[in-house]
């Protein structure tokens, strides 16, 4: 299972269309506390945000499952998962998009306050750095060019030292995209623990 470059911009406008009940919230959840009070309070409640919290959790767990496939036989204790890598990468990109579904249900769109706040965000980096990085990626494999140019013009009109192959191209980016999802991934996980920690023994 390959996802494709139209698939991705699909899961890219389903990302977009998550979001938006975070811009939101600021004015649609005061006017559910008005006019529901008792479901606004539910969703409130300590019960509805441990159940969606272990949902989250689950997929963020499911998420680690494509580390363990990529670096697995690199590390001293072997972990085989059955199963491509390919279509492990594709699963890590859909099962993203769905824990930030989960997300949405968990916060109900809140944008939080202080370290909840931080922490949501560094979470959309992780989540948008991948998708980014991914769609700029499997574009640039799909396009029938092999070279490139960022000035944006046709490369059959530049000198050919100004021209980038596809592969060049892609190890470039992903030399940015890639450090910097796993940059916000390791701060994730740093900030979850807390998250929990928080949620537990301090509330």
């Amino acid at each position: 299972m390959k996802i494709k470059f139209s698939t991705l911009i699909i899961l890219t406008f389903v990302s977009v269309a998550l979001l938006i009940p975070f811009v939101l919230s600021p004015w649609y959840l005061p006017l559910l506390r008005e006019s529901n009070f008792d479901l606004h309070l539910t969703l409130q409640e300590n019960l509805y945000k441990q159940i969606t919290g272990y949902v989250s959790l689950f997929f963020v767990l499911l998420e680690m499952i494509l580390v363990a496939r990529k670096r697995g036989n690199g590390w001293k204790i072997k972990i085989k998962i059955p199963g491509s890598l390919i279509f492990w990468r594709s699963l890590h990109i859909v099962v993203g998009i769905v824990l930030l579904a989960t997300t949405l249900i968990h916060t109900v769109g809140s944008q939080g306050l202080n370290f909840n706040a931080i922490f949501l965000w560094v979470f959309f980096g992780v989540v948008l750095s991948a998708l980014v990085g991914a769609v700029a990626e499997v574009g640039i494999l799909e396009s029938p060019q092999r070279v490139f140019s960022l000035a944006g013009i046709k490369a059959d009109g530049l000198n050919q030292k100004k021209l980038i192959p596809k592969g060049v191209l892609i190890r470039n980016l992903r030399l940015i995209w890639l450090n910097t999802h796993i940059f916000l991934v390791s701060a994730f996980f740093v900030m979850l623990i807390i998250h929990i920690i928080i949620a537990y023994y301090y509330q």
